[in-house]
């Protein structure tokens, strides 16, 4: 089996760029913000946690569907069809950087109180 190129264990950094036409002003803004910090800054690191969440990244496995279109495509994917409004998907970046700060403190695990990933339906059978 050959590896997508495309395809990261976890959502990156450089990605977050590719996705502030997606959505509202509101969204638009907060790319604009994270993409002028340096990846290891706490809200870039509060925006991949969040999109590592929407994106489902720990349940993304070799041969799922998302894995073999590359993470790029995934999570433009995830931010375009997101249900919800801009407010909601910032609220998930409050969560994110709330979670960290917490983390950081020793309050909680992020992987144990991380929302259980949604099932890939392109992989169920």
């Amino acid at each position: 089996m050959t590896l997508n190129p495309r395809t990261e264990l976890l959502f990156p950094p450089h990605l977050i760029p590719d996705l502030k036409d997606l959505r509202g002003p509101e969204w638009r803004e907060l790319v604009e913000h994270i993409i002028s910090l340096p990846e290891t800054h706490q809200d870039t690191l509060a925006f991949c946690l969040m999109m590592i969440r929407l994106n489902a990244c720990m349940g993304c496995v070799s041969g799922s569907y998302r894995f073999m279109r590359g993470c790029e495509l995934c999570s433009q994917q995830t931010i375009a069809r997101y249900q919800g409004t801009d407010e909601e998907l910032i609220a998930h970046f409050h969560q994110a950087q709330e979670d960290l700060a917490n983390y950081k403190e020793g309050e909680i695990d992020l992987i144990a109180d991380s929302p259980e990933p949604e099932p890939d339906p392109e992989t169920e059978e």
